[in-house]
C-alpha cells in the first residue's frame, strides 16, 4: 500500500542541504519509482545504491542495496559516498527526514500529485543529475501524450470509480493522489476525490452510498468480497476489475503506458 502514497503535496523538488556546485555524480535512490526515472533519463551509471523491495532491471542487478524504504542501512549508505539522495516526500517520516539531513548529504524530494507534476518532476531531476536536455525532451513528450489522452476522453460520459488499495481495513485513494488525476484523464472520477489524505480508510457503507459504476482493484484477490453487495452498480454490471497494468502504481514515465491501458479498460464500461 505504501507505494501508492505518492501524491499528498504538490510537486516539490528541493535540496535540504547546501546545493552542489555541479550535477550529482553518485546518486542513491530511496524509492523504486525514482530509480526508474533515473533509468529513463539515461543516468543508470550515476546510481551507486538503491533500496530493496522491487524487481530490478538487469543493468542494476549488482548495485548495492541500502536496506528497505522503511528500514535504511545508514552505514551502508554512507560507505557509498553519495552526493545526492532521491526520495518521495510522502514516504519520509519527520524523524527519517531529520536523520537523513544529519548525514549532510543533499536530499532531493518529489511529491507529484498529478501527471503534469510528474512530467515537471522528471525535468527537475534531469537538471539535478546533469541530464537537463534529456529531461526536457522526455518531459515535453510526456506532456503531449497526457494532453492527447485528455482530449480523447474529455467528452466521454463520466464514470464513477472506486479504487481499492487494500481490503482489511478498506483503503482507497484521495483526490490529491496522482491516480485520481489519471482517472480524470480517462474521463472518470474517483468517488472519494473529496478526501485529502493520499490513502484514506473508508467503510463499505460509504462505498455503497457512493455506488460506483466501476470498482478498480490493486490485486485480483480483492474481487470476491464485493459479490456480497449485489446492489452495487459495479457488481451488477460485472465491472469489478483489477487494474490492467501495475505500472499505474509506480509514478515514473512508464506510468503513462499504464494510464492508456486504464483508459481503454474504462471505455469498455461505457
Amino acid at each position: 500500500m505504501r507505494r501508492l502514497l505518492s501524491g499528498l503535496l504538490p510537486v516539490a523538488c528541493w535540496l535540504l542541504c547546501l546545493p552542489l556546485a555541479g550535477a550529482a555524480e553518485r546518486v542513491v535512490s530511496l524509492a523504486p519509482s525514482l530509480t526508474e526515472m533515473m533509468l529513463e533519463l539515461g543516468a543508470a551509471d550515476q546510481l551507486v545504491g538503491v533500496v530493496d523491495g522491487a524487481a530490478r532491471p538487469a543493468v542494476l542487478a549488482q548495485l548495492p542495496a541500502v536496506g528497505r524504504h522503511d528500514q535504511l542501512e545508514l552505514e551502508t549508505l554512507l560507505n557509498l559516498q553519495p552526493d545526492l539522495l532521491l526520495a518521495w516526500s510522502d514516504s519520509l517520516s519527520g524523524e527519517r527526514r531529520r536523520q537523513l539531513q544529519r548525514l549532510g548529504i543533499p536530499l532531493f524530494e518529489m511529491a507529484p500529485r498529478s501527471l503534469a507534476d510528474l512530467g515537471a518532476a522528471l525535468v527537475a531531476l534531469g537538471e539535478r543529475v546533469g541530464r537537463a536536455e534529456q529531461g526536457q525532451r522526455l518531459g515535453a513528450q510526456f506532456a503531449r501524450r497526457v494532453q492527447a489522452l485528455r482530449q480523447q476522453y474529455r467528452r466521454q460520459p463520466s464514470l464513477r470509480v472506486f479504487y481499492q488499495v487494500w481490503e482489511r481495513p478498506l483503503y482507497t485513494l484521495g483526490g490529491r493522489q496522482i491516480i485520481s488525476d489519471a482517472l480524470q484523464v480517462c474521463g472518470a472520477r474517483n468517488v472519494f476525490a473529496g478526501l485529502d489524505l493520499p490513502a484514506p480508510q473508508v467503510s463499505v457503507e460509504a462505498v455503497l452510498q457512493a455506488n460506483p459504476a466501476v470498482i478498480l482493484l490493486s490485486t485480483p484477490q480483492q474481487a470476491a468480497a464485493w459479490q456480497a453487495w449485489p446492489q452495487l452498480a459495479a457488481v451488477q454490471r460485472q465491472q469489478v476489475w483489477t487494474i490492467p497494468d501495475a505500472g499505474l502504481e509506480r509514478p515514473s514515465l512508464q506510468m503513462l503506458d499504464a494510464v492508456e491501458k486504464l483508459c481503454r479498460q474504462l471505455q469498455q464500461a461505457r
